[in-house]
């Protein structure tokens, strides 16, 4: 058995050289052994982080567009180069099979890529001449020292939703990832070396709440980007905001999928399944209630089972997998009593993934995909996010009946339809309090170029996150008025209010 290696901190341009006082393993959750221990940051370690993050903002801040783009254009290429490694790292510390991992990196990469447009993305607004020989115009300038707390789920791509676009706009960051998932950031922080981010710039500490409460306390920081389960998310919120910062946390979900009677009921028992058991279910925008209207549950519950029961579960590392393990041993836990619960609740489960065995893998964190029917609003499974393979089909007798569910539910995150009726998609997409919308798509995830973030309990701020909305949030605006007259027409005093001549 080797030595778990210890995955340590990079501040200030390189690996951190000190021992830390505190650390934590870092399990492969195919093997359950320990493969590594990463390193739990002090408050005066996030502050040795803050401090660099400080010191680089000054120069930063002045940096050529041209500069800031050359640097996350070579920063795109050796992430483009690297996909491989990272995507391994991601298999190896979350679980996800190599094709999920894969993907994960690809959508990261689309967001660096956005964020390569900056020099457009930056741009004011100039009017000329408002008034005699007067011009407004206005600017977008940094904000300073921005910090990230990112979640295990997506240990590559969510950072990338926040670090890209707040450099390019001119920020220095510091990342807090989760410490279950620590390695792709500190490969990220070595690649953004590589392409020339000086020094400071870019910084990550790993950590628990300790690491977490000294970022939103430090009065260095400006602003906080966060995603996470929707109590933590409140959590950081209103700390955050206490201590005067600006903060967008996205928090968690229980996403619906409404399958109307006249619907292409394959093609929506596919989207089900891939939305449902992708990433073992531990995502957000995982579909976890399949809402069957009228006459489609009874027609849509055995495809259902028919596509569970050929899922191929195993390591994510096997090219044959097709779903990995869950993160955590107690995680696995959890969600196995989430589905005792359902049984002792009334639903009927119709897969029962609690009997799986993974061959040469007994001590990994596998649950196969379990499928509930007849799920009603007062079940535990369905008032709680459960983030695993655990899918509920509930029935309504009504369109009306179907988006009402929807509205009752404390969560906004993603939504979707499925229906061959233009019609019914555009009233749906019109009329549902919902942040994310598919038609006839199961995980809305928008394009860089848009924005991603829901409504209700799935967002505490004003700005979602990447985007225009990442732009915004990563700057303010400056209003400039000049005036430059001709010296021969000088107006003189006026003491009163001024006005527009």
């Amino acid at each position: 058995m080797t030595t778990p290696t210890t995955i340590n901190h990079w501040i200030d341009g390189k690996p951190y050289a000190r021992a830390p006082e505190r650390s934590g393993d870092v399990y492969n959750p195919a093997t359950g052994a320990v493969q590594a221990k990463v390193a739990f940051a002090s408050p005066s370690v996030v502050d040795e982080a803050v401090d660099a993050a400080a010191r680089a903002a000054q120069t930063w801040r002045s940096s050529s567009l041209a500069k800031r783009t050359k640097i996350l254009f070579a920063f795109r290429d050796l992430v483009d180069r690297h996909k491989g490694e990272i995507a391994k790292l991601l298999t190896l510390e979350h679980g996800k099979v190599t094709a999920d991992a894969m993907g994960e990196v690809q959508r990261g990469l689309e967001v660096i890529e956005f964020a390569c447009g900056i020099a457009d993305l930056a741009k004011g607004e100039f009017s000329e001449n408002v008034s005699t020989d007067v011009d407004c115009y206005s600017i977008r300038q940094p904000l300073g020292v921005v910090a990230g707390i990112t979640p295990f789920n997506f240990p590559a791509m969510v950072p990338m939703w926040m670090y890209p676009l707040a450099i390019a706009c001119g920020n220095t960051f510091v990342l807090k990832p989760s410490e279950r998932g620590p390695s792709a950031s500190m490969l990220c922080a070595q690649l953004l070396a590589d392409a020339g981010l000086p020094a400071g710039v870019f910084n990550v500490v790993h950590g628990d709440k300790a690491a977490v409460d000294r970022i939103l306390e430090h009065p260095k920081i400006a602003a906080v980007s966060f995603v996470g389960s929707t109590p933590i998310a409140k959590y950081i919120y209103e700390t955050g905001t206490r201590h005067g910062k600006r903060v967008q946390a996205l928090g968690g979900a229980k996403n619906h999928m409404i399958v109307l009677p006249d619907a292409d009921l394959h093609a929506a028992a596919d989207a089900a399944v891939s939305a449902g058991y992708g990433s073992a279910g531990e995502r957000c925008m995982a579909i976890s209630v399949v809402v069957a209207v009228g006459s489609a549950g009874d027609r849509l519950l055995p495809l259902l089972q028919e596509r569970i029961a050929k899922l191929r579960v195993g390591d994510g590392l096997d090219p044959k997998s097709e779903m990995g393990p869950l993160v955590t041993r107690a995680h696995c836990d959890k969600v196995r009593g989430y589905v005792d619960r359902g049984v002792a609740e009334g639903a009927a489960l119709v897969a029962d993934g609690r009997t799986l065995n993974v061959a040469d893998r007994a001590h990994g964190f596998f649950l196969g995909p379990c499928l509930f029917d007849r799920v009603t609003p007062a079940m535990t499974i369905y008032k709680d996010e459960i983030f695993g393979p655990v899918l509920c089909m509930t029935r309504a007798a009504t369109y009306e009946d179907a988006i009402a569910l929807v509205h009752a539910n404390p969560y906004a995150n993603g939504v979707a339809i499925f229906t061959n009726d233009g019609g019914a998609a555009r009233r749906f997409t019109h009329e549902v309090e919902v942040g994310m919308v598919g038609v006839n798509v199961p995980i809305p995830v928008p394009m860089a170029y848009y924005s991603f973030g829901g409504w209700k309990q799935s967002l505490f701020g004003d700005h979602h996150i990447y985007g225009r909305d990442g732009v915004h949030f990563y700057t303010r605006t400056k209003a400039v008025t000049s005036r430059w007259p001709d010296p021969e027409k000088r107006a003189g005093v006026d003491l009163g209010f001024p006005q527009n001549r």
